[in-house]
């Protein structure tokens, strides 16, 4: 039987190789395809720290999404207009550094974390869900009202930001930046399941009574687990709307929450690769069958259907064979 780590190794490896022969072949769309691949896996592998991990089923992260979109847009938008996002009390400057923006993105959307998760964790189950959609819809409509930034029509932003050294404005530089930052999340999101935190914060879904009994507060330990969900969802949020430069309302729907879920569970709810392997899928599809047909979705809910009665452990646990997620 194939063990997991050997999976997630070829998933890394077939991440790579594709650009990799897109460039020597002079395709720049499959570049920028796997890169919107990995930076959507890259919102995922954040939900799924607090889906995964915590038992935490956000339908409101993508507000955290749509957080690090726009927290990217007007840093970008006011730096190609030479103006100050805000001039009192202090003065901020728009920026389009990448590195800049991504520390705005994180800081923002786990704040923004910070305050979701102190109301909404005091609930469970449907109850979270629900109030976590609520969040998530009142920030789709703030910025559908937002017309000092496009209001309901979005953003454009005319140039993709800078980093030191590198050319963004050619796909396989860009998409050489998020695949590092998803191997990064992958690392922080392996590390975590294995610490001393992720375990207590594991036994806190499969049994609270257990946990507080030997003196653990399951509230503080979710708390930490979807403040780290939503920063890293966050940061994927700025790639996406560098990748596309172009930020919009949608970002925030209730619709974009529901697709990260769906990569979860199609590649495997707690498995480490599980949400890259979601996301590859669902671009893939939407690739290929959005050119065929409008009800392309149709075939996407047959597959979902499929792997939720006949694989528990999702696509990766299909290959590998094993119950055991973070290997």
């Amino acid at each position: 039987m194939i063990r997991e780590w050997q999976v997630n190794a070829a998933i890394m490896a077939l991440l790579l190789a594709v650009p990799l022969w897109a460039l020597v072949a002079d395709e720049p769309f499959t570049i920028t395809l796997t890169t919107r691949a990995v930076i959507l896996a890259l919102a995922a592998v954040g939900l799924n720290i607090a889906l995964g991990l915590g038992g935490l089923v956000s339908l409101g992260h993508a507000a955290f999404f749509g957080i690090g979109g726009y927290a990217m847009g007007i840093l970008a938008h006011h730096a190609q207009t030479y103006t100050p996002v805000m001039e009192w009390p202090f003065l901020i400057e728009g920026t389009k550094s990448m590195p800049l923006i991504w520390v705005t993105a994180i800081v923002t959307s786990a704040l923004a974390a910070l305050l979701i998760g102190l109301l909404s964790l005091r609930t469970t189950g449907v109850y979270f869900i629900m109030i976590t959609l609520a969040f998530g819809q009142m920030f789709f409509y703030f910025a559908i009202s937002w017309p000092a930034y496009g209001g309901e029509d979005g953003l454009s932003i005319y140039l993709r930001n800078d980093f030191p050294r590198l050319n963004t404005l050619r796909p396989m530089p860009f998409f050489v930046i998020c695949y590092v930052i998803l191997a990064l999340a992958l690392l922080v999101s392996w590390r975590i399941a294995k610490s001393s935190f992720g375990l207590a914060l594991a036994a806190a879904r499969q049994n609270e009574v257990r946990v507080r009994t030997v003196g653990i507060d399951p509230y503080r330990l979710r708390l930490f687990a979807f403040v780290i969900s939503g920063a890293i969802t966050g940061l994927a949020g700025a790639l996406f709307a560098d990748l596309n430069r172009f930020v919009s309302p949608t970002m925030f729907s209730w619709q974009m929450s529901g697709e990260f879920i769906v990569f979860i569970i199609l590649g495997g709810v707690g498995r480490l690769f599980g949400p890259v392997v979601g996301a590859c899928l669902f671009v893939i599809l939407e690739h290929w069958l959005g050119g065929v047909s409008d009800y392309w979705l149709i075939f996407l809910g047959a597959i979902l259907l499929l792997v939720v009665l006949f694989a528990r452990g999702g696509l990766i646990g299909g290959l590998a064979g094993r119950e055991v997620a973070h290997d």
